[in-house]
């Protein structure tokens, strides 16, 4: 029996390489069917610009969105069961997926915290679901904004990953008004495959990213 040929191994990573940069490739499709409009913009435009712009000869370091995380804190959530529950639906409803309710790890006594209560909720997207999210919010919740000047550039935290914060549920269009029982902010973070904020914030903003006192790229 003829042996089949063998597939060629791909190249080991290089120790410049390691850590956060070791990634599965965000490889383009195959089909552009079910794919979401922001990754396909990112695969087809955002990867070629971001490695000719850093001289990026390897692909692995091309940096790309891994996970976004949506977090609500809400200090009175003990004491108030239902508007946790109205939490949980809301940020449900944004991101199309469940959210789970977080609790203290420790007892505060000023704060009247006892290890285990529940202090607000959280969700962690990632793949379509994530793409989707960042789309909508770029398009949809950002021009619903009152005033709004941009989002801060300040907001790396030294490894890639930005973090910013929203006053209001109210600028999601999922979110019906007359529903709605209490106004909260949530915080959103946005983690990256690279340690380098400038790359990060490149490629947030070669997506089209409202950062402030620029104007924002528009995805096709």
């Amino acid at each position: 029996m003829a042996k089949t040929a063998e597939q060629p191994k791909a190249p080991k990573a290089s120790a410049k390489d390691k850590g956060k940069a070791t990634y599965t490739v965000d490889a383009a499709p195959k089909a552009s069917i079910g794919v979401p409009r922001l990754r396909r913009f990112y695969l087809d435009a955002v990867r070629g610009r971001l490695q000719k712009e850093f001289g990026l000869g390897n692909v692995h370091q091309i940096p790309t969105i891994v996970k976004v995380v949506l977090n609500v804190g809400m200090g009175e959530a003990s004491k108030n069961p239902k508007q946790l529950e109205t939490a949980l639906e809301e940020l449900a409803l944004v991101t199309g997926q469940r959210p789970v309710t977080t609790r203290a790890k420790k007892a505060i006594a000023n704060f009247g915290l006892r290890a285990g209560m529940p202090v607000g909720c959280t969700v962690t997207l990632r793949g379509a679901r994530m793409w989707e999210f960042l789309d909508r919010f770029i398009s949809l919740a950002v021009p619903r904004i009152r005033d709004f000047r941009g989002l801060p550039s300040r907001s790396f935290d030294g490894r890639g990953n930005y973090t910013f914060g929203i006053k209001e549920q109210l600028l999601f269009p999922e979110i019906n008004f007359d529903k709605v029982e209490k106004i909260h902010g949530m915080d959103i973070t946005i983690v990256t495959s690279t340690e380098r904020d400038d790359l990060a914030m490149a490629l947030l903003r070669e997506l089209g990213w409202p950062f402030r006192g620029e104007q924002p790229k528009v995805v096709a």
